[in-house]
C-alpha cells in the first residue's frame, strides 16, 4: 500500500502490481472512543449522525477509504467538535454500504495498513487528514516458539467459556500469523487504550508478546492472583 506521494515521476511504483489499490494521501478520518481498528481485519459499522453519512457518501464517491483512529481521554467534552485522537490508526477500505431508508446505513471496512496522521483539516463537517502509511518491517513468519506460547496462553485464558469452540479455528497452522495476531487484537476483551498500545507496537512480533503479556494478566485477574508473581 501506499499514497499518491510515494509514486514514481510517472505516478507508478514499479515495485507494485498494476491494478493493485491505492490509499489516498488525504482521508476522512472517524474518530471513535471504544474502537481500534487492525489490518487484516474486517470492521461493521452502523452510520447514523449527519456528518459521519456525508463521510461514507464522499468515501463511496471518491477514494473508498476511512481512517479509523481512537479517541484520547476527555472526549466527551468536545465530541461534536473535533476532540484530539491518537496519531497512530489505521485505514479501512469501504468494501460493503447498506443504505436504509432513512438516511442511516451499514457499512463494511477492510483494515488495509496502519497510518499516522500528519495534518488535520476541518473545513467539511467531519474530520480529515493527511497521512502517512506507517507498515512494519516485513518479517516472514513469528517466531513459531511465540506462535506456539500465544496460543497455548490464549487456551488457558479460554479453556472455561461457552464461546471457546469459535476460537479454535484460529489455532490452525493454515492461519497466517498477521491474521491471527490482529484478529485476536481485535477480538479479545481489551480496553481500547491496551488495543491502541498493541497496534502501536513495531512488528507483529512485539505484537504478540504485548498480546501475550496481556492475556496472561487477565489470567492472573480472572484467578484473584494480584500481580504477575
Amino acid at each position: 500500500m501506499q499514497t499518491d506521494r510515494e509514486r514514481d515521476h510517472h505516478g507508478r511504483d514499479p515495485r507494485e502490481k498494476p491494478a493493485s489499490f491505492r490509499i489516498p494521501e488525504r482521508i476522512p478520518v472517524f474518530a471513535l472512543p471504544n474502537v481500534v481498528f487492525f489490518p487484516k481485519t474486517y470492521l461493521p459499522l452502523h452510520i447514523f449522525e449527519p456528518r459521519y453519512r456525508q463521510m461514507v457518501a464522499d468515501a463511496a464517491a471518491g477514494g473508498q477509504c476511512i481512517g479509523m483512529a481512537l479517541l484520547k481521554e476527555g472526549w466527551e467534552a468536545n465530541y461534536y467538535g473535533n476532540p484530539p485522537i491518537f496519531q497512530l490508526g489505521c485505514v479501512g477500505r469501504l468494501v460493503g454500504v447498506q443504505s436504509l431508508p432513512d438516511g442511516r446505513s451499514n457499512i463494511l471496512l477492510q483494515g488495509l495498513e496502519r497510518f499516522e496522521v500528519r495534518q488535520e483539516f476541518h473545513e467539511k463537517s467531519y474530520r480529515e487528514a493527511t497521512i502517512a502509511l506507517k507498515p512494519r518491517a516485513p518479517e516472514s513468519a513469528l517466531d513459531p516458539a511465540v506462535r506456539a506460547y500465544l496460543i497455548k496462553v490464549l487456551g488457558d485464558c479460554l479453556h472455561a467459556r461457552e464461546d471457546h469452540p469459535y476460537w479454535q479455528h484460529f489455532f490452525r497452522e493454515d492461519v497466517g500469523d498477521d491474521i491471527l495476531v490482529n484478529t485476536l487484537s481485535t477480538h479479545l476483551d481489551c480496553t481500547p487504550l491496551e488495543k491502541q498500545f498493541l497496534l502501536e507496537a513495531d512488528s507483529l512480533q512485539q505484537q504478540a508478546r504485548r498480546l501475550i503479556d496481556l492475556i496472561q494478566f487477565k489470567v492472573h485477574e480472572r484467578d484473584g492472583v494480584k500481580g504477575w508473581g
